[in-house]
């Protein structure tokens, strides 16, 4: 396969000139058609540049989805600056790091989201700070968008670096994961080959764009002529009365999302609706033919990195938990530790190698060592796990890293441990993942108090409340007087606990 020579910008540019009010998306109903966003994005770019941002600079975006957010990232793409997205829910300590270590020239953000920016302490970017809503002392985002001062400079090269994607990690800091134009292009076509789509398609999008899960979609209605019908949140009561308002054809799923909606009480309309696939990752296999069934839909189910243009194998035969077979631009090795082919159904990482330049990512931002561990020889080793049924497909199962899976976000345990090391009562914690009664895992974290001090397991989840985000919070939390360690002095996680009746439980009645 190959790709034309047109970045994500040029996309819309060439779309706008040829078919003005055709429709890019519909955000919570409302019409976004690509001449707005050409225009809007134009006038951001513009707006960029005559305040001294150069092509490169970072800046860091803090948005959730609205109309304006499109209108962010296109512009940043146009003007060939770095785009940073931040997870609306990170605060504390984790978006300080995220914040200080991509060195943004500029920070745009919702304005209720500003007093968490602050509150977490991070360096102030030099060009400060652009506002959507309103806040004193700084300028107004709406105003930037609407200047209609035309932005003519060339779009960057397929291989300039779109965006930097902080993984969330996985026995360390989070990485961030340079993304190239060609990489969110390959995406999108990732994208097509698990849906299937089809001209005309409409696809609901709930998920955040400054996760990749919603941001792999943003060439489709260019590219495929493909509808977003987009909304600014998951709700699981809403989800079907939304999918038949906007008529859409797909839906995408991630974490527990199919498990919430099988939950929901059964409806003579269950099956009243257009959808015809529901693509994703994350489907146990227990429950893949329930959702068919009830729900009269498709499941078609992939695996992927960000720093592997997202998509890397689908499943189009429909065999119940497998994650199918390499899109064509990559191919997939099983390989034991020391770099030996796995024989037929035992476990080994997965490597993915590449026939296209450029569709695996160049590396981790500032981050020479984790860049070196994760591409060797030209391939990237995703510590994940697979094995290969005897038909040649792909069973996924799971991290080889010390990383927990939750409402599909990796959590790392570095990251949650670090922030509950802080509280002052604590003296020492580790974190693991348990059975979920929705999703892949929950989260449990065991603490060690310090001698004297007394540990209330309500008391430390509200104060972790404050400094994770909510898919990091631990649903569990053990109290216990020692832990078992190595000769080395590091905790013995595989000889805790997995119960969950010996624990406090966040989600229990009276917590």
């Amino acid at each position: 396969m190959s790709l034309d020579d047109a970045s994500l910008a040029n996309l819309l540019r060439l779309r706008a000139e040829n078919d003005p009010d055709g429709i890019f998306a519909r955000f919570n109903g409302e019409p976004i058609t690509f001449s707005q966003l050409d225009s809007q994005s134009a006038s951001l770019a513009a707006w960029l540049r005559s305040h001294g941002l150069q092509p490169g600079e970072h800046v860091a975006v803090m948005m959730r989805n609205s109309a304006e957010t499109l209108a962010v990232v296109f512009g940043l793409a146009k003007a060939g600056l770095v785009w940073v997205p931040l997870n609306a829910q990170q605060r504390g300590q984790g978006l300080q790091y995220v914040i200080n270590h991509s060195k943004p020239a500029l920070v745009i953000a919702d304005a209720d989201l500003l007093p968490t920016i602050n509150e977490c302490d991070a360096e102030r970017p030099p060009g400060g700070f652009l506002i959507h809503g309103e806040a004193e002392g700084h300028p107004r985002l709406a105003d930037a968008l609407i200047t209609g001062t035309p932005f003519t400079e060339p779009a960057p090269a397929l291989d300039a670096p779109f965006a930097i994607m902080y993984t969330s990690g996985t026995t360390g800091q989070p990485k961030g994961v340079i993304v190239s134009n060609r990489m969110i292009r390959l995406a999108g076509e990732g994208v097509s080959l698990v849906a299937a789509s089809r001209a005309g398609d409409v696809m609901f999008v709930w998920e955040p764009l400054y996760h990749i899960g919603g941001a792999q979609l943003l060439s489709l209605p260019m590219t495929h002529d493909v509808i977003l019908a987009m909304v600014d949140r998951f709700s699981a009561s809403r989800f079907w009365g939304q999918v038949r308002e906007y008529g859409a054809t797909h839906i995408h799923y991630l974490g527990g999302i199919l498990q919430i909606l099988l939950k929901q009480p059964e409806s003579p309309t269950d099956r009243d609706h257009a959808v015809r696939i529901a693509w994703g990752g994350g489907c146990p296999g227990d429950i893949w033919d329930a959702f068919q069934d009830r729900f009269g839909v498709q499941i078609r189910e992939c695996y992927g990195m960000t720093e592997a243009s997202s998509i890397t194998t689908f499943n189009d035969k429909g065999v119940v938990g497998s994650v199918g077979n390499a899109v064509p631009w990559f191919t997939v090795e099983l390989l034991d530790a020391v770099g030996n082919p796995v024989p037929q159904g035992e476990r080994g990482e997965i490597v993915v190698r590449t026939s296209m330049p450029g569709a695996i990512f160049p590396g981790y931002f500032d981050n020479p060592s984790a860049t070196e561990k994760a591409i060797r020889g030209g391939a990237l080793y995703t510590g994940d796990l697979g094995t290969y049924d005897p038909e040649g497909n792909l069973i996924f199962h799971g991290r080889l890293t010390d990383s927990v899976r939750c409402r599909g976000e990796n959590v790392s345990a570095w990251e949650v441990e670090r922030a509950a090391a802080d509280h002052p009562s604590v003296e020492d914690c580790a974190m693991i993942g348990v059975a979920a009664d929705i999703g892949e895992q929950d989260i449990k974290l065991f603490i060690k108090p310090k001698t004297g001090a007394s540990v209330q397991p309500a008391e430390i989840s509200k104060w972790l409340s404050t400094r994770l985000a909510g898919y990091q919070n631990p649903r569990y939390i053990a109290v216990v007087d020692e832990f078992e360690r190595t000769p080395s002095q590091r905790i013995m996680k595989h000889k805790l606990s997995k119960r969950l009746d010996d624990c406090w439980d966040r989600l229990a009645k009276g917590n």
